[in-house]
């Protein structure tokens, strides 16, 4: 999974890719001409680029973006013309949804962890570990699935709390910076009436409707 940042005012004409959470001391940066690729330091495996002077691909937006398919062409050839193998690709789908909690147990090593089952999808059910008191099994709930970006600049990446795998986040309003729509302790407990895979837009409009 990629994801693209692009800041002109904070960092130049930088379009940013990457594809995961190092940090940035295991990365070994190899640049040719316009495109530096980010290796990871044991694997030597390509997990971002950073691509210069790209003002000629009209990125819209500042901060994550998201690119058209003729934009992503472009980039892959820029990074292929740059001596580079390792193209990158995109999900274009909601990464912040409705999710319905399926299942709710306690963490076994932990006084306050959660582990759920949260559907998303029709197709997909996400095993999230969540610390807040409100979580139980049969909500309707705000999920940051991976490759999702908070208000913040925070990332989503599947990760792991307490040795359970967690593959996203279960949201507060606060998290979401919608404190003026409900301002309560813990996640977001939605309303009923919200379809599973709602993206975050439509829930406001909902909201505000």
């Amino acid at each position: 999974m990629w994801l693209a940042f692009y800041n002109p005012g904070g960092v130049g004409d930088v379009l940013l890719l990457t594809s995961g959470p190092v940090s940035s001391h295991e990365i070994d940066p190899d640049s040719k001409g316009q495109v530096t690729a980010l290796r990871h330091h044991q694997s030597q495996a390509i997990v971002g680029y950073n691509l210069f002077e790209v003002a000629d691909l009209n990125l819209a937006g500042e901060g994550p973006v998201t690119l058209t398919s003729e934009q992503v062409a472009q980039v892959n050839a820029r990074i292929q013309a740059a001596g580079f193998d390792q193209a990158v690709s995109f999900d274009a789908s909601p990464r912040l949804v409705v999710g319905y909690v399926e299942e709710c147990v306690d963490h076994p090593d932990s006084d306050h962890l959660h582990i759920t089952q949260t559907r998303v999808a029709a197709d997909t059910v996400l095993q999230i570990v969540c610390g807040a008191a409100n979580i139980e099994a049969g909500q309707k709930v705000l999920v940051a699935q991976p490759g999702a970006v908070m208000p913040d600049g925070l990332i989503i990446w599947p990760g792991q709390l307490r040795g359970v795998d967690s593959n996203g986040m279960i949201c507060s309003t606060r998290e979401l910076g919608l404190d003026a729509i409900e301002n309560k302790p813990g996640i977001w407990v939605l309303k009923d009436d919200l379809a599973v895979g709602t993206p975050l837009e439509q829930v406001i409009a909902h909201y505000q409707g």
